[in-house]
């Protein structure tokens, strides 16, 4: 599998520990999700909505010009969801600022090594799945 070294600390992390303490890492996780910068105050009109996800989540990706192209990503979550803002964390400290291949080379199914589907419904792991498929896409749309 090939994952930037951020994102396979993570999967690491998870992986080493059991079901409760894995989910309790994803609510540490879901307080770490950094704010929005003011360019994305308006989250419903400036960012894609991951209707996948169970609670309300907004995306934005950016990519810079020149060099391997570092993706940034942005997320926007209520704080009553945690585990949404959880996966977005994931994503954020996983994949920010890792260049545009390494992100478009995640393997589609990543989440699945974190554990936690002994956790977590199979409709939330769904959340996950499609934030790095609209990552992906908005990634590809941006370097192609």
């Amino acid at each position: 599998m090939s994952l930037p070294p951020a994102l396979a600390e993570l999967v690491d992390d998870f992986a080493a520990l059991g079901p409760k303490d894995r989910l309790q890492l994803l609510l540490e996780l879901s307080r770490e999700l950094p704010e929005l910068p003011d360019r994305y105050a308006d989250a419903a009109d400036s960012m894609e909505q991951v209707h996948e996800c169970q609670s309300p989540l907004f995306l934005a990706v950016e990519v810079a010009e020149g060099g391997d192209r570092p993706v940034h990503l942005f997320f926007s979550a209520p704080p009553e969801a945690p585990t949404t803002r959880g996966f977005a964390s994931i994503m954020h400290t996983g994949l920010d600022g890792q260049p545009a291949d390494a992100v478009l080379a995640v393997p589609d199914d990543f989440y699945t090594d974190l554990g936690l589907a002994e956790a977590v419904s199979p409709l939330r792991l769904r959340g996950i799945a499609a934030m790095l498929a609209r990552i992906k896409r908005q990634v590809r749309a941006a370097t192609g």
